[in-house]
């Protein structure tokens, strides 16, 4: 007997978890003399209530869209990547060279090789860490954790001792040239007559991140390369005796895992920084793990958990600036989500199968 329908899989758990994190949130908010109420609305107005707003949300989810399907190709091949920070970090040291060293004639030829070069150096990060799981045995979830610290120290050397320019005192690259310069959406509707913030950073990455979430579906769930993927990680021994090679899924799936990761630098290095700072990743590679946790490793759920948490991003933003709410509130409100989505997920799951199971008891009786 089935334990409960798909769609209460896909969405009520993550209804409910979210709707319990949110009380927990509420009481911590009430807790500190604040109306839990009138936070929740200034987060929706702050958020949703303004293009201004929609385009940080947007941009923050842009980050998260990609960080997120990271996570979810190397779960599908039963692989924890949490190094996504370090590999975009290193991503979007190989965007900066590209849009530094190559003279490009227009932006949509320098995204096309900014694209290519934040996603090679991003799999190649990744692909430390697959090598000695595949080959040596070593475990990909410790090794991720270490290479983000080796990846930081890394774009910290080459940003003071390379990268910088003379008299600039900033660990930062020097301004990537205009026709590197990736169009907002403001500049986009312009044309159209539709009015959008010009403040709002949310740029043509968007729109490479919303593709990046069908090319995903099509590779993991219409290709025979996602059938080995998803059989390899569904049981590997099963997948060895049908002769899938575990190498070259452990492999495969990192580089795809890195290469997402890596390609977010478009979005927040090329697209809204216009050069390479020190802590431009922002720690999107970790709430990736989130995101794709709450979006059950599909790219549709992928979606809407990023939305989601761009939404706390921005929205919490605009809590501490106009409340006496910390800017530390959030992070426990993201990590209350993290919490119930991903540790506790069956403390919700459990007795939700179970009033399934018995409604169908009864029907069938």
């Amino acid at each position: 007997m089935e334990k409960m329908p798909k769609w209460a899989d896909v969405a009520l758990i993550p209804f409910l978890n979210l709707l319990i994190a949110f009380v927990l949130s509420g009481l911590v908010i009430l807790a500190i003399g604040e109306n839990p109420i009138k936070a929740l609305q200034m987060m929706i107005t702050g958020a949703l209530g303004s293009t201004y707003g929609w385009g940080y949300t947007l941009y923050y989810a842009t980050n998260f869209i990609f960080t997120g399907l990271a996570v979810s190709i190397a779960f599908k091949a039963a692989m924890f990547n949490i190094g996504g920070e370090g590999q975009a970090m290193i991503g979007g040291l190989g965007v900066a060279l590209v849009c530094l060293y190559i003279p490009f004639p227009h932006w949509s030829v320098a995204i096309l090789f900014a694209m290519i070069g934040g996603a090679v150096f991003g799999a190649a990060w990744a692909a430390i860490p697959a090598y000695l799981q595949a080959k040596r045995g070593s475990h990909v979830v410790i090794t991720t954790i270490m290479f983000n610290f080796i990846a930081a120290s890394l774009l910290n050397y080459m940003l003071v001792n390379i990268l910088r320019p003379k008299g600039e005192m900033n660990p930062q690259t020097a301004a990537f040239p205009d026709a590197t310069h990736l169009p907002t959406l403001h500049e986009m509707l312009a044309p159209f007559g539709i009015a959008f913030s010009k403040s709002a950073p949310v740029n043509v990455s968007l729109f490479i991140a919303l593709a990046a979430c069908v090319v995903v579906y099509l590779l993991i769930w219409r290709s025979r390369l996602g059938y080995e993927i998803r059989s390899f990680g569904h049981s590997q021994e099963a997948s060895v005796y049908a002769g899938i090679s575990p190498v070259k899924i452990t492999m495969i799936a990192m580089l795809l895992s890195g290469g997402l990761s890596g390609m977010m630098s478009i979005n927040n290095t090329m697209g809204e920084a216009e050069r390479l700072v020190l802590n431009s990743v922002e720690g999107a590679g970790f709430i990736g793990i989130a995101v794709a946790l709450m979006g059950r490793n599909h790219p549709f759920g992928v979606l809407l958990a990023a939305l989601l948490f761009g939404f706390l991003y921005q929205g919490g933003s605009e809590l501490s600036l106009w409340t006496k709410i910390p800017r530390e509130l959030v992070i426990v409100i993201q990590g209350l989500v993290i919490l119930f989505t991903g540790a506790l997920d069956n403390m919700v799951r459990k007795p939700v199968e179970r009033v399934f199971i018995a409604a169908a008891k009864r029907r069938a009786s």
